[in-house]
């Protein structure tokens, strides 16, 4: 008989080899398992330093927010009251002033702002994201990225030369005007991105069954981009909100309540910057009142939306 294993007689197949002894380790394996067994003690050690100091940055990260929310909630909490969300400033020495005027007029600027950038904004990045390598978009993201890091105090110059000098007043819609140029530019790069992650599958497949390229854009691109470009516009919404330098060359400020467009309006971020700047104490305990007040502003808008957003998500999938 040959070494060819034997058949098994009914399906011919070869039959299993009796199992033998295991075959014992070279002498290069054993030389990797013992010089892993020295090391492992060690790396142990140096990956729960790097955990440790990943954590303390992490940490350390968070703290300056910390601060800040605690300093503000420690100076600002006590001088929180009806009147000061109810009622207009007064004079010093008077009980009962407020914000009252301040927290309408950044809702209007800020909401003129919002009418004016995000269109713009989510148009021009939808634009460079789908039409990317073209001359246009390759323009159109270099300028955005130049008007990042312009100064803010730079777009209130320009928003008073252009809107301001010319009609020979102050007025809300100038200041509306100034950070929507601050807006637009950090929502055409965030929507970029966020577009940029939309799988092109989704695109051929809207193409495959005969939409447009500009309604695949509009109701498959953006839909599915939805979290992202409104997590963006409300962190650029949050930078706008706090923004005081284009204010001051534009809307100046005001101290009784206004609702017009074309007059000078008042705005929290003015108002803290001149009572902190003020040398009586009652307007100091409503500066950090106010500055209190617009984080938490801030911070509500930014939940409600992201809840909002997603329960929007969770129907969509349904």
């Amino acid at each position: 008989m040959t070494g060819e294993p034997v058949l098994a007689a009914a399906g011919g197949a070869p039959a299993e080899p009796s199992s033998g002894p295991r075959a014992r380790p070279s002498v290069r394996q054993r030389e990797a398992a013992a010089r892993t067994s020295r090391t492992l003690r060690r790396r142990r050690i140096v990956n729960n330093c790097m955990v440790g100091l990943l954590t303390l940055s992490a940490v350390i990260a968070t703290l300056p927010l910390l601060f800040i929310l605690f300093h503000l909630a420690k100076s600002g909490a006590s001088s929180l009251s009806w009147s000061f969300f109810t009622n207009d400033p007064v004079s010093v020495g008077e009980a009962g002033g407020g914000m009252a005027n301040g927290i309408i007029g950044t809702f209007i600027v800020v909401g003129i702002a919002l009418a004016i950038g995000l269109p713009i904004g989510i148009g021009a990045g939808l634009y460079v994201s789908e039409r990317k390598g073209t001359r246009l978009a390759t323009i159109v993201r270099f300028l955005a990225d130049v008007l990042n890091g312009l100064p803010s105090i730079v777009m209130g110059i320009f928003a008073w030369q252009m809107l301001v000098r010319p009609v020979g007043h102050f007025s809300a819609i100038a200041g509306g005007v100034a950070l929507a140029a601050m807006l637009v530019p950090m929502l055409t790069r965030t929507t970029e991105e966020m577009v940029a992650l939309v799988p092109h599958a989704l695109r051929e497949a809207a193409l495959a069954l005969g939409y447009s390229r500009a309604r695949t854009g509009l109701t498959i691109v953006l839909r599915t981009a939805t979290t992202g470009i409104v997590t963006g516009a409300l962190v650029a919404m949050a930078r706008i909100a706090g923004e005081t330098a284009p204010l001051i060359f534009t809307a100046l400020g005001n101290q009784f309540r206004s609702y017009s467009l074309f007059k000078p309006i008042a705005a929290m971020p003015l108002q803290i910057f001149q009572y902190a700047v003020s040398p009586y104490e009652e307007w100091h305990q409503l500066a950090w009142a106010g500055a209190l007040t617009l984080i938490a502003l801030v911070l509500t808008i930014s939940i409600v939306a992201r809840v909002v957003t997603s329960s929007h998500g969770d129907s969509s999938s349904d």
